[in-house]
């Protein structure tokens, strides 16, 4: 489904939104092919239940509402989050705006939901680069980023490992953290920062060039509030104090983005225990880049390195060249993707028996007769 506004260049008739919230030339396309002019254009900026907020082409901040089709033809994956750009019927007074329709996205974030259903969760949309955020004193997880890996590459967007609180370890301690991540993502670029005493923030600056989108990920207390804090140059996101033992604390609720004064955009999100993955096309395969190119020397083009004969990447276990617990992580997120293939299938059958029930009820108030006054 795509609604768009009707325009020839919605660039130049909305120049502060597209401007300043991250404009993209897709996005004018997209809205010229709609002929839809009582929609403006809005992008979300933080997700309120059923509601959202956006920001328009004014750039006042408004709360909005998906139309009653939208809610009944998409999924909850498709509905708006935050990053989205939308269409929407300007608000009356104090009546929230109604989205009519979800732009196509450039890139999301996708995980798992937390309940047995294995639904999807778009945690944001729209984004260029995501900061992996990791804590360099406790939070270090090479496991835990090769999840994140998979999914932003999944996603279609850039990684960056940001390694924060450099300023509560040691010298020898923050190399060995550097060394653990950077054994498991090849290439990605690795930023040692502190929050608190701005170290290292200058690498992060071409990342936050006006117009362009980025969200800080991770677990809780990782210090991805401070970092936005710091960007802001404001204590606008609540900041808890580490605990006893040097550990940060959850205080993010809600999903938000924030324009910098650098003209940059970025989103923060809650601390996240568990990131599960639904599929990948080709993420795996790109974090995984190491296990590959040693698997093209095994013997059989089907082995699974778990003990064929002739099998490289055994050898080079062997031989100190790879870390056992690199393959172990690749085996149990492949057993992790393809059980969550299957529950994915039968959650979508679930959501689309649900959607058209819904439908159907919503028909059945529609036309049905009052007894009373025979309408």
């Amino acid at each position: 489904m795509e609604l768009v506004v009707q325009s020839s260049n919605l660039a130049a008739i909305f120049p502060s939104i597209f401007a300043s919230w991250g404009h993209d030339p897709a996005l004018s396309l997209a809205f010229s092919s709609l002929e839809r002019p009582d929609l403006v254009p809005a992008r979300v900026v933080s997700h309120l239940g059923p509601q959202v907020e956006l920001v328009d082409a004014s750039g006042a901040l408004r709360l909005a509402q998906p139309s009653g089709r939208l809610r009944h033809t998409l999924r909850a994956d498709q509905l708006p989050t935050v990053g989205d750009w939308v269409a929407v019927t300007p608000a009356a007074g104090a009546e929230p705006a109604i989205v009519h329709c979800v732009l196509p996205r450039r890139t999301q974030l996708i995980r798992r939901g937390a309940d047995k259903r294995g639904g999807e969760q778009v945690v944001a949309a729209n984004v260029d680069t995501f900061f992996i955020v990791t804590s360099a004193n406790r939070d270090a997880s090479a496991r835990r980023l090769e999840r994140y890996l998979i999914a932003v590459r999944d996603g279609g967007a850039a990684p960056v490992i940001v390694v924060n609180k450099l300023d509560l370890v040691d010298g020898d301690e923050l190399a060995a953290a550097l060394a653990e991540l950077a054994a498991v993502a090849p290439g990605v670029p690795i930023a040692p920062v502190s929050a608190h005493s701005g170290a290292g923030l200058g690498e992060l600056a071409c990342y936050l060039a006006p117009g362009r989108t980025v969200a800080l990920i991770g677990s809780s207390g990782v210090g991805k509030s401070s970092l936005v804090n710091a960007w802001l140059g404001s204590d606008h996101q609540a900041v808890l104090p580490i605990d006893d033992n040097d550990r940060g604390r959850h205080a993010t609720t809600r999903r938000e983005l924030f324009a910098l004064p650098s003209g940059g955009l970025v989103i923060d999100t809650p601390g996240m225990r568990a990131f599960g993955l639904l599929d990948s096309d080709i993420g795996l395969d790109d974090t995984f880049a190491d296990v590959a190119a040693l698997a093209a020397a095994c013997r059989f083009r089907d082995c699974r390195h778990q003990g064929e004969p002739g099998c490289a990447v055994d050898a080079a276990i062997d031989a100190g060249e790879l870390d056992p617990g690199r393959l172990d992580g690749m085996h149990k997120l492949e057993r992790e993707l393809a059980a969550a293939e299957r529950r994915r299938d039968q959650a979508v059958a679930r959501a689309e028996r649900a959607r058209w029930k819904a439908i159907n009820k919503a028909q059945r108030q529609r036309y049905k007769v009052d007894p009373k006054s025979g309408r």
